[in-house]
């Protein structure tokens, strides 16, 4: 059994996806369809740059959702491939956007006006340059957890994103992650700042949630084809009025994508299709289990050498 899964953010590169764009007319439409949902051309600036641009949250989330979507229907109509026969569909972050979408539970014009959104209000939640993640590589949880606690007197950071064994992100105030990076450190546990502009998944995005609540309870969700594995509870879930709360407290929780990839393990999964720009996905899936099938689609030959 198979599952598709979406990338998140950082997969993004100019000129993702023009080889497609060039080459099918229904990738060119979707291209059109987004500039005309937007009301700017976001197509441009996903196959032109700047990357300055590209790389601003509010324009990220629009465009790799795009790709992801692009290459997805892009495979199911003109190369008849039913992607919805997965037994599930899950996303990381951003990406769990694109997985409702390809299920069928939002749609396509939707899904980008939300993530402008979304976009817009993450970025917005805390002051440029007061808040930041950091990457943990080659610990685990239950330490960082140990660390975190040990020191909550002093300093307040969360795990945002449990990706794989061995690489889990933090997010807090600038401040607050110097000094535990220092613990890190000390304690021989490496750590890297990552290069993004806000900190992600965690409750200094309580000012995007207010907004995501409001807006989300806008939309439309509809009965969708697969069932989806939640970023929040590593779970499967298919009831619309569920994953809508869902999505809104994924915006302060954890991105639990280790356990989600375990859980689909656990039910029979063994072969992995990440659809969208870049291999971030089939990388953590690798170091997660080495025996699992794994098949990264951004391009027509990866579309027509996919078997499933």
């Amino acid at each position: 059994m198979f599952s598709v899964i979406f990338p998140g953010q950082g997969s993004q590169i100019v000129g993702m996806g023009k080889e497609l764009y060039d080459k099918f007319n229904i990738v060119k439409d979707l291209f059109k369809q987004a500039d005309d949902t937007l009301n700017f051309s976001i197509s441009k600036l996903i196959l032109e740059g700047p990357k300055e641009e590209l790389d601003l949250t509010a324009n990220t989330q629009p465009a790799i959702f795009l790709i992801s979507y692009s290459i997805f229907n892009l495979a199911k109509n003109e190369f008849n491939l039913d992607l919805n026969k997965a037994k599930y569909f899950a996303g990381h972050s951003l990406g769990e956007y694109s997985a409702l979408s390809c299920a069928g539970y939002l749609d396509f014009s939707d899904t980008l006006k939300i993530l402008r959104i979304r976009g817009d209000a993450m970025q917005n939640a805390v002051p440029k340059g007061r808040g930041g993640m950091v990457a943990v590589l080659g610990s685990s949880v239950d330490v960082i957890e140990k660390v975190l606690r040990e020191n909550k007197e002093n300093l307040k950071a969360q795990i945002a994103n449990d990706n794989s064994e061995g690489q889990i992100v933090l997010s807090g105030k600038t401040e607050d992650l110097e000094k535990l990076t220092q613990i890190l450190k000390d304690n021989s546990i490496k750590n890297v700042k990552l290069p993004v502009s806000a900190p992600f998944h965690c409750d200094l995005m309580n000012k995007a949630t207010k907004i995501m609540t409001e807006e989300l309870n806008k939309l439309n969700f509809k009965n969708g084809k697969n069932k989806l594995i939640s970023n929040v509870t590593a779970n499967e879930i298919k009831d619309p009025d569920e994953l809508k709360n869902l999505l809104i407290k994924q915006i302060e929780n954890r991105v639990r994508w280790r356990e989600s990839v375990i859980n689909m393990i656990e039910n029979d999964v063994d072969h992995f299709i990440e659809i969208g720009p870049g291999k971030v996905l089939s990388g953590l899936v690798k170091r997660i289990n080495r025996n699992v099938k794994i098949d990264t689609i951004n391009s027509q030959g990866d579309i027509e050498g996919l078997k499933i």
